[in-house]
């Protein structure tokens, strides 16, 4: 596979055109932000982590019968994907109050929930991702009413799927985002990625925070918590 000029940079990755015109080479960077941004770091060796951990966890999902973008790991930071269009939104599954949804709410953080909620965000930095409702969604045409039945669906099964597979590495998901695109013939897949970086991962034991919020939170230890997290998933798939 040709890997030729870039298309895209965002916040985590730079997107590639390829000699295929429906695939695409995803490099994953160490470059870390928060806040829509406003908070910018690097976190070493989190664009290996990432890249590694997604395309393990997205093949886990594959199996499960969750469509994905993953086509192949090429090295530690680029993965071969199927072209999509992104639909433009974030899809958010809480198992425990954190975040946004304690400030929101003026909710206590670690409160578990009876069953699983699914919130959708408008992408879009210039408006901060602002919440919005299925109503909206459809008013504005951003997916259709059957794209968003598939996209709430497969998000409840992946938040199962891997509530078990963390469970089996004493660790506990506690939110996590999503993003879905759509392939050429309209078939709805996951995209963007799993990672540390998208999802809240506390140890089961202790609760300490092996993902983001450690950068968020300026709480230390970040690089280490990255490298733990990965560890525990590799100890699982050995």
């Amino acid at each position: 596979m040709e890997k030729r000029e870039q298309l895209y940079e965002g916040k985590a990755k730079k997107v590639y055109a390829t000699d295929d015109p429906e695939k695409l080479i995803v490099a994953y960077k160490d470059d870390a932000t928060a806040f829509n941004g406003k908070k910018k770091g690097t976190i070493a060796g989190k664009g290996i982590i990432n890249n590694r951990m997604s395309n393990r966890l997205m093949g886990r999902l594959e199996k499960a019968g969750i469509p994905t973008h993953l086509v192949e790991e090429l090295s530690e930071r680029e993965t071969l994907v199927k072209r999509v269009k992104i639909v433009p939104l974030e899809v958010i599954v809480r198992n425990i109050s954190a975040g946004s949804f304690c400030k929101r709410y003026g909710f206590p953080e670690g409160v578990s929930f009876d069953e699983p909620t699914v919130e959708y965000s408008y992408k879009n930095d210039e408006l901060n991702d602002p919440l919005i409702c299925l109503p909206h969604i459809l008013a504005m045409k951003l997916a259709t009413r059957e794209e968003m039945d598939a996209i709430r669906d497969y998000a409840l099964r992946i938040d199962a799927i891997l509530r078990d597979f963390w469970k089996g590495c004493g660790v506990t998901l506690v939110d996590f985002k999503l993003e879905f695109g759509r392939l050429r013939d309209g078939t709805i897949v996951l995209a963007d990625e799993i990672s540390p970086d998208t999802c809240r991962l506390w140890d089961a034991a202790t609760g300490k925070k092996l993902d983001k919020d450690r950068f968020r939170q300026d709480l230390g230890g970040v690089e280490e918590a990255y490298g733990e997290i990965m560890a525990r998933l590799e100890a699982a798939d050995a």
